[in-house]
């Protein structure tokens, strides 16, 4: 009889270098979460600066925009009742 004896592998993982990297992983993603809340705030600093410096704020924007759509509408359906050819 033939008998083949298999050995084992086994893979030979460095430990140290595989903790150095999670470190450092963890290390940059902590930097970059900061850097990102950074930004995030004085982009919201900027937008807040920009509103209050706005002659009207956007609600009062807003809410003329919507009266003059409303407006434009109702004369537009008025229009299109006032054609001779939407009588008939």
């Amino acid at each position: 009889m033939n008998h083949h004896h298999r050995s084992q592998r086994t893979i030979d993982i460095n430990t140290r270098l595989v903790t150095t990297g999670a470190v450092l992983t963890a290390a940059g993603a902590a930097v970059a979460c900061t850097g990102m809340a950074i930004a995030a705030s004085a982009v919201f600093a900027a937008g807040r600066r920009m509103i209050r410096e706005m002659d009207v704020p956007p609600a009062q924007q807003a809410a003329m925009k919507w009266q003059q759509a409303k407006e434009a509408s109702r004369a537009g359906v008025q229009a299109w009742h006032s054609t001779p050819d939407a009588q008939s």
